[in-house]
C-alpha cells in the first residue's frame, strides 16, 4: 500500500482533531462574585442593596448582610437571584437568570460572595 505525504498529513490531522478537546482546554479563572455584584452592567446588586465593600448603594432592597445565616439553603438564595418574581410576584428585582442577564456560573459566584457577607 502506497501513501504519499498528503495522505500522511491528512491522517495526522485527523488524529490530532479527534483527540479529546479537554486535553487542550485552558483552565478558567474563578468568577469574582463581588465584582459582578458591583458591575452596573451585570449583577448590579449595589444599585438596590447596601453591603459591605460597596460604595453609593441603593436602598430599594434589603441590606445584604449575614446572608449565610439568613439563607442557609443555598438553593433558596440562588432562586431569588435567578427569578425573585417566582417567590414574590410584586418584586422589582430583575430576574437575572430567567432574563439571561447572568449565567448560572455568575449567579453561583455572587452567592459565594454573598455568603461571605
Amino acid at each position: 500500500m502506497h501513501f504519499n505525504r498528503l495522505h500522511l498529513a491528512t491522517a495526522a490531522t485527523l488524529i490530532v482533531l479527534s483527540a479529546p478537546v479537554a486535553a487542550f482546554a485552558q483552565p478558567t479563572a474563578p468568577l469574582d462574585g463581588k465584582a459582578l455584584a458591583l458591575d452596573r452592567s451585570k449583577g448590579n446588586c449595589i444599585t438596590c442593596h447596601e453591603f459591605k465593600g460597596g460604595d453609593f448603594p441603593g436602598s430599594i432592597g434589603p441590606e445584604l448582610s449575614d446572608m449565610k445565616a439568613r439563607f442557609p439553603n443555598r438553593k433558596e438564595l440562588t432562586a431569588i437571584i435567578e427569578d425573585e418574581s417566582a417567590r414574590n410576584p410584586q418584586t422589582v428585582m430583575p430576574p437575572f437568570g430567567r432574563n439571561l442577564i447572568l449565567t448560572d456560573k455568575e449567579i453561583s459566584a455572587i452567592v459565594d460572595f454573598l455568603y461571605q457577607l
